[in-house]
């Protein structure tokens, strides 16, 4: 099953995002937990879920705006 062109920039938002929360929250999580590291990957999970909430939605208004600034600002507009 493809997934139609119409959806690429939602669905580039929906994987650069979760791959950025999931690192973020992860280093985030445990800068927070040292040097106890038990309880790590609930807290993880939570952390990377509340991230994702915020950046999926953020990054589909965002991205296209800053597509067109650089495109401005190279000249390739």
């Amino acid at each position: 099953m493809r997934i139609p062109p119409r959806h690429g920039p939602l669905l580039f938002g929906l994987i650069v995002s979760a791959i950025m929360t999931c690192f973020v929250s992860a280093v985030s999580v445990a800068l927070g937990m040292a040097p106890d590291f038990a309880g790590y990957l609930p807290r993880w999970l939570r952390a990377w879920a509340m991230s994702w909430l915020i950046a999926f939605p953020l990054l589909t208004i965002v991205a296209p705006r800053v597509r067109l600034l650089v495109a401005r600002m190279t000249g390739s507009a």
